[in-house]
């Protein structure tokens, strides 16, 4: 494919590459996230390309692998077009069937239609499934439909438009003030308004600056991020060119943990594949702007995905938070101003672009614009991947998009923000999702994990559980974070092995609100959420595991427990 030197070579490909796709050649899409690949995704694809060589039907019928398409639990998944039948739980024995009797028949195979847990209704196509219906796929639009590892793809899905109205009809502020009217807010769990960084970064004095998008994802359970760059990096790099042209930068990084050996190699594929195309590198489509990119690979360690230890790590040095300010936006990769983005957010700019500010901000809440990812995990029968407007309540996502919980049990909370966030009961899960009303609630945005639990599930073991992550992850730069959490990871492992005191939870709620008080770095100071918010809503949970409140009459011991409350605060203020 020969270069593109202009904004009219790049409309003329994405023409042709249309009318290629406008004939309607039945289609057998797999799913190629890394769920459905453990599920046996790759060997089913493989047996749909023998089938396919060995009958000679490769010009007959097309046949993709795409990224994650979101319902995890039910992988792999299949979905056939034009129709867009869909078929889950395929299994490699499956793929002659499919091509004889549905692909070449149009024959419906019953046992393999999603059926819907409340109703047991069989569901054919798609779009019909209770997990999509409640969803707004934006940033996930894509990763249904293109093959990841081909531009061409993206290219056809109105890819790289965006960019082309930047170039040609915006200027660098016009680009800034329409994120910022958008109202788009950093996915990656401080929500910091991001055209206010882009301003920042743009005003800051000198010609060398940075970009750097951070997929150093490292929650428990959380594959939001690792998702969209396994199954549409060209949206992400397409951001990054965007944030480039608004801020005058020419150098940018990916910042992904190298676990994520899919989303590195097609970052990688697609970083090699822009530079071919003339899509990456200097006087890019003949505009004047110039970028490279490179992938730096993390070494997993949680705590770089705070910025300055993120940058710390790209610099090669330990990945260890530093005091702030000056914050990265006015000195950071190489004491040069830097603008660190998430994945998500990111890959939310050629939207905002091509639709505009007031569009999106019509998504949302007040203060939350858009939609956001979720990883969807635990006890609940559809976990995976969904992506909702903000203010979508949480009660929404459990049931609705989630299908309820799992093997007949009773809700008991949901778990989000990851290792910082909190865990949320029942009587809160009409709680809309957006930044103010978690705080409220005792919880985090965060990056988007979203872990539900039943009613067998023990909070205090949840919260030694996530407490015990973040000891193992602190970087102990800071003493109150490096003995802060281990203290309270020592209590909860007493109060666990029946050995805890009364006095070990007054102990354990006083070390949680100083660590999150004195702590250097987010780690530090949001780290203590699971614990503050499991002994607010579920305190009688600590006090059952010490051994001794069961014997007493609860009268008396409601008035000796608030005898202690009332001692122990007399003795901090004394």
């Amino acid at each position: 494919m020969e270069r593109l030197n202009s904004i009219k070579d790049l409309r003329a490909l994405r023409d042709g590459l249309k009318r290629e796709q406008e004939a309607k050649i039945p289609t057998i899409v797999v799913c190629g996230g890394t769920g459905c690949e453990t599920f046996g995704g790759h060997a089913l694809f493989e047996a749909f390309q023998d089938l396919l060589e060995k009958r000679g039907l490769q010009e007959k019928v097309r046949l993709k692998k795409t990224g994650c398409q979101g319902l995890c639990e039910r992988g792999p998944l299949v979905t056939l077009w034009p129709r867009n039948i869909f078929y889950q739980k395929v299994k490699e024995q499956d793929a002659t069937r499919i091509l004889e009797e549905t692909v070449l028949k149009d024959e419906i195979i019953q046992n393999l239609l999603y059926a819907d847990p409340h109703t047991g209704e069989k569901v054919v196509y798609q779009h019909e499934v209770p997990f999509y219906k409640k969803q707004l796929r934006l940033v996930l639009r894509h990763n249904g439909s293109i093959d990841p590892t081909k531009l061409t793809d993206y290219i056809a899905a109105e890819g790289y438009t965006a960019l082309e109205k930047v170039l040609t009809e915006m200027t660098p502020e016009e680009v800034i003030r329409s994120v910022t009217n958008s109202g788009l807010r950093g996915r990656g769990g401080a929500g910091f308004p991001t055209g206010k960084k882009w301003e920042i970064v743009r005003k800051a004095p000198g010609e060398v600056k940075y970009l750097v998008c951070n997929g150093d994802e490292g929650d428990p359970g959380a594959f939001m991020d690792r998702s969209v760059l396994e199954g549409n990096p060209h949206s992400v790099l397409e951001g990054m060119l965007i944030a480039s042209y608004a801020m005058g930068i020419k150098r940018g990084f990916f910042y992904v943990r190298a676990e994520y050996q899919m989303a590195v190699e097609h970052v990688n594929t697609a970083i090699q594949q822009a530079k071919e195309l003339g899509l990456l590198g200097k006087n890019i489509l003949g505009k004047g702007l110039d970028l490279d990119l490179e992938v730096a690979k993390g070494a997993g360690a949680f705590v770089c995905g705070e910025e300055t230890a993120l940058i710390a790590s790209i610099e090669g040095k330990r990945g260890m938070p530093c005091p702030r300010p000056p914050y990265p936006a006015v000195s950071g990769l190489w004491g040069k101003p830097t603008c660190i983005n998430n994945v998500e957010t990111l890959a939310n700019i050629p939207i905002i672009v091509l639709k505009g500010a007031q569009w999106y901000s019509s998504i949302g809440t007040s203060g939350s614009k858009g939609t956001k990812i979720f990883a969807l995990a635990g006890n609940v029968r559809n976990t995976g991947l969904v992506e909702v407007p903000m203010g979508t309540t949480l009660r929404e996502i459990v049931f609705d998009v989630g299908g309820g919980i799992a093997k007949g049990r009773k809700f008991k909370a949901v778990q989000i923000g990851g290792p910082s966030g909190g865990c949320i009961p029942e009587e809160h899960l009409d709680t809309p999702i957006d930044y103010e009303s978690l705080q409220k609630v005792g919880a985090i945005m965060g990056s988007g994990g979203l872990i539900v639990m039943d009613d067998k599930t023990s909070m205090v073991e949840i919260a030694r559980y996530f407490m015990s992550f973040i000891q193992d992850e602190s970087c102990g730069k800071c003493v109150p974070c490096r003995i802060g959490t281990r203290r309270m990871l020592e209590i909860l492992t007493k109060i666990l092995n029946k050995e805890g005191k009364k006095e070990d939870i007054e102990l354990l709620s006083e070390l949680a609100i100083r660590t999150k008080e004195t702590s250097l770095c987010g780690l530090g100071q949001t780290g203590p959420n699971p614990v503050l918010s499991t002994l607010t809503y579920f305190r009688q949970e600590y006090e059952s595991a010490l051994g001794g409140l069961g014997d007493k009459n609860p009268e008396a011991a409601l008035t000796e427990e608030k005898s202690t409350k009332v001692s122990s605060t007399t003795e901090r203020h004394s």
